[in-house]
């Protein structure tokens, strides 16, 4: 299976870098020839860089549209996403499973290049899908600037030579980054079937909407708000094709409110993992509520609910 999320991926960057003074964002390239687009570090990025920069997440493979959401009280800014290609867009492109470690250089990666990489080989075996290409794109969540070094680590990992990367980056704190990581409604709730050993690939659509978080002092922090908004008030909607016996007995388990830690602000969580985020429970990390339509048999179950109290406590609004 090769769909070309690589190509697509980066048919929008070279979109994004022909609009880069509307869109606040600076473009350079480095000195192997990689090309580096900041839409948040250096710069001061906006609403629309982070919608199209989910996109490039996604791989080309979804539509992210700007809208607001409302969680009890709050009414906020949100991104609503939907697919037809779930488990690709989400799962082979978007899912936030490369580290980057370089000496000193550390950020999270996702995007299409990972097919590339195949860094994740037991998830992207898992998925049956496999991509060669000559361009790569990597969408990384930091913030520090990568730099050649960097880039030629990334692009050998990808078989291709660095002329053919193009890294974008936005750090937690900042606009477009919170903007991407709120289009991780399907993306989460997909992440937490596969965990439970459902085959993401019976998802054969998926809508989801979720608020964006105001932007932090610091990343922390902001690691904090963003997923906050996903865990309490986040929505995904999955179309999936299965014996309504199988989703039942994922169901129960699919929302946030399932996992042991629910219930507190992520940020409490975090420190109460010393910040090691690998430690903390990956039955936590889903949406605050999920929708199953079964189109083969019309079933339609609902799981968990929005929490605005720890949202609007995790903000500090009264």
């Amino acid at each position: 299976m090769d769909i070309g999320l690589n190509v697509c991926a980066a048919a929008l960057a070279d979109a994004m870098a022909g609009d880069s003074g509307a869109l606040r964002i600076a473009v350079t390239q480095l000195d192997n020839g990689a090309r580096l687009i900041d839409c948040g570090v250096e710069v001061e990025g906006g609403f629309e860089a982070g919608r199209r920069l989910a996109e490039v997440c996604l791989g080309g493979r979804a539509s992210v549209s700007l809208t607001s959401a409302q969680v009890g009280d709050l009414i906020l800014p949100a991104v609503h996403v939907v697919t037809d290609e779930p488990a690709w867009a989400c799962l082979a492109s978007q899912y936030a499973g490369w580290a980057i470690e370089r000496e000193k250089y550390f950020a999270m990666g996702s995007g299409p290049a990972r097919c590339l990489s195949r860094a994740e080989r037991e998830l992207f075996e898992r998925l049956g899908y496999e991509e060669r290409a000559d361009r790569a794109v990597l969408v990384l969540e930091g913030r520090a600037l990568p730099d050649a070094a960097v880039a030629a680590y990334v692009a050998g990992r990808c078989h291709i030579e660095p002329a053919g990367l193009t890294i974008l980056i936005a750090p937690t704190a900042s606009v477009a980054g919170c903007v991407q990581i709120a289009a991780r409604s399907v993306e989460t709730a997909l992440h937490k079937l596969l965990e439970l050993g459902f085959d993401p690939r019976r998802v054969r659509s998926g809508s989801g909407l979720g608020p964006i978080a105001p932007v932090a002092k610091n990343d922390l922090r902001g690691i904090g708000w963003t997923n906050d908004c996903i865990l309490y008030g986040t929505r995904a909607y999955l179309t999936v094709v299965a014996a309504d016996e199988e989703i039942a007995g994922v169901a129960d388990r699919l929302p946030a409110s399932s996992a042991p830690d629910y219930g507190t602000p992520f940020l409490d969580i975090f420190k109460r993992y010393d910040g090691q985020f690998y430690k903390i429970d990956k039955m936590l990390f889903s949406p605050a509520e999920v929708t199953i339509n079964n189109a083969r048999t019309g079933a339609v179950v609902r799981r968990g609910r929005l929490n605005p109290e720890v949202l609007a406590g995790s903000f500090g609004i009264g």
